[in-house]
């Protein structure tokens, strides 16, 4: 039984310099040929059950134009929802306004996950992210007045930054009382703004300190550690991410999106074009049941399911 979506916008205002995800400078032009596919993509493959989970995510879902927005929330609507879902919407906090925050209730969002990553503004220039930390604060007490269920993304081991950074950073974080917080360690990958001009990641002995720091930090203000990198208040862990983590079948819809459907782990062309134009190459890998049975064993590590020894 297939329960989970995900649904990938590949459209940015900005790139960020660590990013190697799927995606374009937002282009008016072909955003909404690209829901369009997305629209057949769906109505091709999806098989009418009852989701539990939806996660829109990017890129940055949030840069469409209200008309954009209209047209993608028109496809989604395609999908049917189990009483008790989850429906995330990735969103940057420049894009946070009183009718945006309207528009996604009115189409059944119930959850925000917000890439903050930093509110240091001294990373800005390295993560390539507009660091303004009055009007991050200021666009998520607004969010909060719409929505209970609300994550925000911290990264940590940032070139440059020292311990005393994460601390401050972690005193925000904190101080925002949001349910959910998701918490991603700066790795240079391939293809990034960051691998090209050479940055080398910080040792390994500090991103290690700063990972125990956030576990430690996180623990002793009321959240749990229920997955390696999430953390959340109880009732809130991310029901999408235990589905992953639980190795149950999900759908993955638009380009670069992969999922995992009758024992076929797939991944769709990460070509906007050939997306568009409907040339949707997968890369598919059929697992049997010795594979599954490790994948099951490796997707569980993720999952914190006994409280670890803290230093």
């Amino acid at each position: 039984m297939i329960t989970s979506a995900y649904v990938h916008i590949p459209f940015c205002n900005n790139i960020c310099s660590y990013c190697d995800f799927c995606k374009n400078y937002y282009n008016k032009r072909i955003v909404n040929n690209y829901i369009n596919s997305l629209e057949k993509e769906i109505n091709d493959n999806y098989r009418k059950e009852k989701l539990n989970t939806i996660y829109i995510g990017g890129g940055t879902p949030s840069c469409l134009s209200d008309y954009e927005l209209d047209n993608l929330f028109r496809v989604l609507n395609k999908f049917n929802l189990d009483n008790q879902y989850e429906f995330t919407f990735e969103c940057n906090y420049e894009d946070i306004t009183e009718e945006f925050l309207l528009k996604l209730k009115q189409n059944k969002v119930n959850r925000l996950s917000i890439g903050i990553q930093s509110f240091n503004e001294k990373f800005k220039d390295i993560l390539r992210r507009n660091i303004n930390k009055d009007d991050m604060l200021k666009k998520i007490s607004l969010a909060k007045k719409y929505f209970d269920n609300i994550n925000v993304d911290l990264m940590y081991a940032i070139p440059g930054e020292s311990i005393d950074d994460l601390k401050k950073d972690l005193e925000t974080f904190v101080k925002l009382d949001v349910t959910h917080i998701s918490t991603y360690c700066l790795i240079i990958e391939d293809n990034t703004k960051l691998k090209i001009d050479n940055v080398e990641e910080i040792n390994e002995d500090l991103q290690n300190t700063m990972y125990y720091e956030i576990i430690n930090y996180l623990k002793r203000h009321g959240y749990n550690q229920y997955e390696i990198s999430n953390f959340s208040k109880k009732k809130y862990e991310s029901k999408h991410n235990l589905n992953y983590w639980n190795n149950n079948f999900y759908y993955g819809f638009g380009a670069g999106a992969s999922g995992f459907i009758d024992n076929i782990r797939y991944e769709n062309t990460k070509s906007i074009h050939n997306y568009i134009n409907n040339k949707n190459i997968y890369i598919e890998e059929y697992l049997d049941k010795d594979t599954l049975i490790k994948d099951e064993i490796m997707l569980n590590l993720i999952l914190k399911l006994t409280t670890p020894k803290f230093r």
